[in-house]
């Protein structure tokens, strides 16, 4: 009888052991899975937080509109410039005329720079919409914000 009493005991233990060895491996195996997904998980998550979000689209399509906008009122602030600076005016005005001028001209080459830089990233470019040209030309005279 004692015989068999320590065959259970045997059996019991080892069965502890076996439990606690899988229990173990499980843990390492669960662990080395999410070690071996991380890199894709955290590319998952960041698509999810930028194209995948809602109000990432909306503040990406509503950015173009802007940007486009802020070019076209640079161009009047320099029309107006211009206008005022052919008529009759002191030297110190004319002055800060010239000035006003280079600074918005400066202000819409950088909101065309930035919108064509935007429009050509991946993750932007493909919530501008439609009716907005794909670039604008920092060139031309005036900005026209409708294809």
């Amino acid at each position: 009888m004692f015989k068999e009493g320590s065959r259970a005991l045997g059996y019991a233990v080892l069965g502890i052991a076996v439990l606690a060895v899988l229990t173990l491996i499980a843990i390492l195996a669960f662990g080395g899975v999410s070690q071996l997904t991380a890199g894709f998980r955290g590319e998952t998550d960041k698509k999810n937080r930028t194209v995948g979000s809602g109000a990432f689209r909306i503040a990406t399509y509503e950015e173009f509109f802007d940007l486009c906008a802020s070019a076209q009122a640079a161009e009047a602030a320099i029309k107006n410039a211009e206008k005022e600076l052919d008529t009759e005016q002191p030297a110190d005005r004319q002055a800060q005329l010239r000035q006003v001028i280079t600074a918005q001209s400066n202000i819409r080459a950088e909101a065309i720079t930035t919108y064509n830089s935007k429009a050509t990233q991946e993750h932007r470019g493909a919530f501008q919409d439609a009716d907005l040209p794909y670039k604008l030309d920092i060139d031309a005279e005036e900005t026209q914000c409708a294809a």
